[in-house]
């Protein structure tokens, strides 16, 4: 009495999904701080390519310690749910 394909297929889909909902909001507060670096470049006409890189990281680390614990929390119950299951799994 093994997994079948559908099994199998909802606890991937269910993975991914956890991994884009988790990545999609650190990926939106990088674009976003690129975004804003890149307009206020264009109105100074300072066109230095380094300039964007600190800011950048400081909002992503930021954003990581202000949402780590929700993050964490995803991620942990996406576990919990594929561990519960693993006997499934094996069989």
């Amino acid at each position: 009495m093994g997994i079948d394909a559908v099994n199998m297929f909802d606890v991937l889909s269910g993975a991914i999904w956890t991994m884009l909902v988790v990545a999609l909001p650190i990926l939106l507060v990088a674009m976003t701080v690129g975004l804003v670096i890149g307009i206020l470049q264009t109105a100074t006409s300072l066109q230095e390519q380094t300039l964007i890189f600190i800011p950048k990281i400081l909002a992503v680390f930021l954003f990581i310690v202000l949402v780590g614990p929700w993050m964490a929390e995803k991620i942990l119950v996406m576990t919990r749910e594929i561990l519960g299951q693993l006997e499934r799994f094996i069989q």
